[in-house]
């Protein structure tokens, strides 16, 4: 569909050199005839060393993320489409909408041209979908093997309403905690690509934007939304430690409550992988009132992205600082912070 929709451009070079990322005219021809045509607009097409946004009185939110992932693509998605995502997810977790990205990308002398530039279409699709722009950028160029093929940097910028106040530390007794849908997705497809591992069902990554759902549920809910976190690194009970002690409060969980594909759980067990570790590129964590938590669980579940949503555990005074969890028979135990790196370049 992309080469329908958008035909790489004739070029004399068919993959990266280290003059592509020397400022002369290479840099040049990689601008006009790569990025302009994906991420150009009125603000970028400038071509200044910076952007200026004429912003209304608020509060703007701004967030930074980088992006390594091995293999560059993947069912789901690619690294030009996670860049995207991965940003809008950080800005949406504070409740912010998103207004602008920038992106910078380090390529390595080799990178074929072709993949540059389903790279940047994705991306420039992705964005346009969640209605941003990319506003200003940057391109560098490293000795071949002194990079893997391409990263790319991104900063979004989002504006939060006056009455959001979304942080770990607004977690409190009695609060309940919801997931948008299964986890650990992304990372075993990742994993299953890079070790060769077929299933029976086609596993995708979960990647994707959360802005919209969580404005759905901002929309219902507001203030009594205390908490917002995407479980990537670390999966949900990385996620779901750092707030229990950034807030000194315990949080328990209940095994069979929490969504996870039939597959998902297979593999892990197959690998030796603890799924509430595992990374996830399109969930959000919800933490709420009590009060209002099934009008959030009811919102969530009528959009695509929280049709599985769930309520899947709860704040509480006891044990501050950790997080435990009911398995499936009834035994408890503590789901302790990720130790160490369980899936390199996963995003």
């Amino acid at each position: 569909m992309l080469n329908l929709q958008c035909p790489l451009p004739n070029s004399d070079y068919s993959t990266i050199l280290l003059a592509h990322g020397g400022g002369g005219r290479l840099t040049q021809t990689l601008i006009e005839q790569i990025f302009l045509p994906a991420f150009g607009n009125s603000t970028l097409n400038q071509l200044h060393d910076g952007a200026i946004l004429d912003l209304e009185k608020g509060r703007l939110a701004i967030s930074t993320d980088s992006f390594v992932i091995s293999p560059l693509f993947f069912p789901g998605g690619d690294i030009g489409s996670l860049a995207v995502h991965g940003t809008i997810n950080d800005l949406a977790m504070c409740g912010a909408k998103p207004i602008a990205l920038t992106a910078s990308f380090i390529l390595e002398e080799g990178l074929p041209i072709t993949d540059l530039w389903r790279i940047v279409q994705s991306m420039s699709q992705a964005a346009q979908k969640v209605g941003v722009s990319i506003i200003t950028g940057d391109t560098k160029v490293v000795e071949r093997g002194k990079g893997d093929k391409i990263f790319i940097n991104t900063t979004g910028l989002g504006r939060v309403p006056p009455t959001i106040q979304i942080a770990p530390k607004r977690a409190q007794p009695g609060d309940l905690v919801l997931i948008s849908g299964q986890i650990a997705n992304h990372g075993i497809t990742i994993l299953s690509l890079r070790e060769g591992l077929t299933f029976e069902t086609a596993l995708e990554s979960d990647s994707a934007p959360l802005h919209s759902l969580v404005a759905q549920i901002l929309a219902v809910a507001g203030e009594q939304i205390h908490v917002l976190r995407d479980p990537t690194r670390g999966g949900v009970a990385s996620a779901l430690n750092e707030i229990a002690q950034q807030a000194k409060v315990g949080i328990r969980l209940v095994e069979s409550a929490i969504p996870i594909h039939e597959e998902v759980r297979g593999a892990c067990e197959m690998l030796g992988l603890d799924p509430f570790y595992v990374a996830n590129e399109g969930k959000c964590l919800v933490i709420v009132a009590p009060e209002v938590a099934e009008i959030v669980l009811n919102t969530m579940r009528k959009d695509a992205l929280g049709k599985e949503a769930a309520i899947i555990g709860e704040v509480c005074a006891e044990m501050p600082g950790k997080v435990t969890l009911r398995s499936r028979i009834g035994g408890m135990r503590i789901v302790e912070m990720l130790s160490g790196e369980q899936l390199p370049r996963i995003c």
